[in-house]
């Protein structure tokens, strides 16, 4: 995956977040103050705040229609992320690539580009291994935590490579792959999409996006892109133009992609997506042609 490292979030959109941190004082022997009972009830409002915003999102999404959550939608959207990650459409063909694309995010594998070095890859292995103790990826569980954030391959070569193509004829890892596309990338873009009042097109705009830049809060993570998109121009949500929008966050996104790595092909954004918008194409019907890396698909 062509991206920066991330900060895997909960699959819960972040739309702001405020955290406050309290610094250690010089003194070892300064007293830890409980907390009150103030600052209790303070924290369960919050929560239930919090909780019955969520039910209310829970229940303007329920009232609209699938969008990219539609199974042939779905099928779809993974077949033009599979064209920019793995240079196919036939992305069930996928589940055990693994190569080191020399992008600085180590070893990037599977259906949705996982990486070795942007944390994806590792809470994959982990979570598949708490289901599936003894699972022939889980004695790599140390090196893959010491490699995290790098590029790193120690302690990976030479077997990791072998073993990940192994598991991978498992249905059980190839159902643990899908999960956690859904879980960390699919559902959380198309959530957040819908509750910014997009179309089909939008959400899986939204959804390319979350996979090559990664779930997080920094000016080159999703989020950080969506709320620099945001000061440019209102949401369908807002009462802003839905394409009108789109085009600036998609202009926003490919100058995040350059200023990250200057030369970068920008085909997903330029001859994929803004190709769709400029037809107007916003639910993202079929047929479909795009460019990707020079390529051209089809999809009738």
């Amino acid at each position: 995956m062509k991206r920066a490292g991330v900060l895997l979030l909960a699959a819960v959109p972040v739309i702001a977040t405020g955290v406050y941190f309290v610094m250690p004082t010089d003194s070892a022997d300064a007293p830890v103050t409980p907390p009150t009972a103030t600052t209790q009830s303070s924290r369960e409002d919050a929560k239930s705040r919090a909780e019955e915003e969520r039910a209310a999102d829970d229940a303007l999404i329920a009232d609209l229609p699938p969008g990219l959550a539609a199974p042939a939608k779905k099928e779809l959207a993974q077949q033009l992320v599979s064209s920019a990650e793995n240079s196919t459409t036939k992305w069930r063909t996928s589940y055990g690539t693994i190569e080191d694309l020399g992008d600085g995010c180590g070893y990037t594998a599977g259906i949705i580009g996982f990486c070795t070095g942007t944390h994806d890859l590792l809470t994959l292995v982990e979570r598949y291994t708490e289901a599936h103790p003894g699972n022939g990826l889980a004695e790599y569980l140390p090196a893959l935590r010491e490699v995290d954030g790098s590029d790193s391959h120690e302690g990976l070569d030479p077997g990791f490579t072998a073993a990940w193509q192994a598991e991978a004829e498992l249905p059980a890892f190839r159902e643990a792959q899908e999960e956690e596309r859904d879980r960390v990338y699919f559902e959380p873009a198309v959530r957040l999409a819908k509750l910014d009042g997009l179309g089909t097109l939008g959400q899986f705009v939204y959804f390319d996006a979350m996979v090559f830049h990664g779930p997080d809060t920094d000016p080159e993570g999703f989020y950080g892109l969506r709320e620099q998109a945001m000061r440019k121009a209102k949401t369908p949500g807002q009462g802003g133009p839905e394409k009108a929008y789109l085009k600036t966050f998609l202009d926003v996104r490919r100058e995040a992609m350059r200023t990250k790595r200057p030369g970068i092909d920008t085909s997903r954004v330029d001859t994929a997506q803004r190709r769709f918008l400029e037809a107007g194409n916003l639910k993202l019907d079929t047929p479909l042609v795009w460019e990707m890396y020079g390529d051209t698909y089809r999809l009738p």
